[in-house]
């Protein structure tokens, strides 16, 4: 059995079925740093295409930012290339529920690379932009210079979550992106093993985040998470 056939037999964590049809990417979601913070429903709805239902926890939305490493991107049939599959990115995003199935609405991401930045906004549709980022085993930092979003932070990392709450499933067992674009909405369909996540300590953050109405800008997280990461498969995009 192969990795990814041991991954597509690891389904009982799902909220909702595996799609139909053959998986067309493949990709790694490593070293992820969560934090996460409650917006009130009428600011995020602003910024959410209303085709989207915002999905809440106990009435209250969320919105994350994902600090991870991008590895290993590619075609099914082809090898990934790490000058261009290999980089660092950063997405902030919210959470959707639409025809029962759980997924993220990005409303913002970035990545480190210029060219790959440029493929990843082609190929997908999703919003890339370029960012300038760097990180070690206990920093990352970013800056947008066009936009001014910034992100300064120091972490440490501490012990898995063996008994994982319901919010920490639903804020990470996510199988689909939502994508708005130029007014036609789309679904990518994804798979990967469930997170295992690990306690963190935020020892310092600077953040400087606006989008519409939202600011996150040195606001403190809810609640924070890290990942060592996950493999993912991915589907082609469908109408939404």
């Amino acid at each position: 059995m192969t990795a990814i056939d041991d991954m597509l037999a690891d389904i009982a964590h799902r909220p909702f079925k595996l799609p139909a049809g053959q998986w067309k990417y493949y990709q790694e979601w490593n070293n992820a740093l969560f934090l996460h913070w409650t917006i009130p429903f009428d600011i995020l709805q602003k910024c959410v295409p209303e085709k989207f239902n915002i999905d809440t926890f106990d009435g209250k939305c969320y919105v994350s930012l994902v600090a991870f490493t991008m590895q290993k991107i590619r075609p099914k049939y082809f090898p990934s290339i790490s000058f261009l599959s290999d980089f660092e990115e950063i997405n902030l995003r919210t959470y959707i529920d639409n025809d029962n199935k759980k997924g993220v609405y990005f409303l913002n991401i970035e990545a480190e690379k210029l060219l790959s930045t440029f493929i990843a906004k082609f190929l997908s549709g999703l919003p890339y932009e370029k960012s300038d980022i760097k990180r070690t085993d206990k920093k990352y930092s970013s800056t947008n210079s066009r936009k001014g979003f910034h992100l300064e932070t120091e972490f440490e990392i501490k012990q898995e979550l063996k008994d994982k709450t319901e919010l920490d499933k639903w804020l990470t067992e996510r199988y689909c992106l939502f994508l708005n674009k130029e007014n036609e909405f789309f679904r990518y369909d994804i798979h990967h093993k469930e997170w295992k996540i690990k306690a963190v300590s935020i020892k310092q953050l600077k953040l400087n985040y606006k989008i519409g109405s939202i600011n996150l800008s040195d606001k403190q997280p809810s609640l924070v998470h890290y990942s060592d990461g996950v493999k993912v498969i991915a589907w082609r995009r469908q109408k939404a």
